[in-house]
């Protein structure tokens, strides 16, 4: 079956870093854009970023471009975010999803990583 299993999330002060990991397996990884999505306490879930299946294009939400980067490893069914300049406001649990961008539905979430910004 689809598994999808985040590591890397914690505890990081304002302008620090994290790097967020999504080991996949079940699937063939490289026939599907991957993306990350997160959600904050009392917010909508939203897509952070996105990647398409062969990892060409990239796509992000406004307010994490120039500081968050997606990349895969299609040769070890891995996708990353690279979090840098980490504000308050990006403290939420990050999903990592097999679709959900360029076009394609979310067909199968991760249990979540939880990504803390504070001083």
């Amino acid at each position: 079956q689809v598994q999808l299993v985040e590591s890397g999330g914690g505890l990081v002060q304002p302008g620090g870093s994290l790097r967020l990991s999504c080991a996949a397996s079940g699937f063939t990884f490289g026939n599907y854009a991957m993306s990350w999505y997160r959600q904050a306490p009392g917010k909508e879930r939203e897509l952070v970023a996105g990647i398409s299946n062969g990892g060409v294009r990239t796509n992000y939400t406004d307010s994490v471009k120039g500081r968050f980067t997606i990349s895969r490893d299609n040769a070890k069914n891995r996708v990353s975010l690279n979090m840098n300049s980490l504000k308050p406001e990006d403290s939420a649990v990050y999903y990592c999803t097999r679709g959900g961008s360029f076009g394609y539905a979310v067909s199968s979430w991760g249990q979540g990583a939880q990504v803390t910004v504070s001083s």
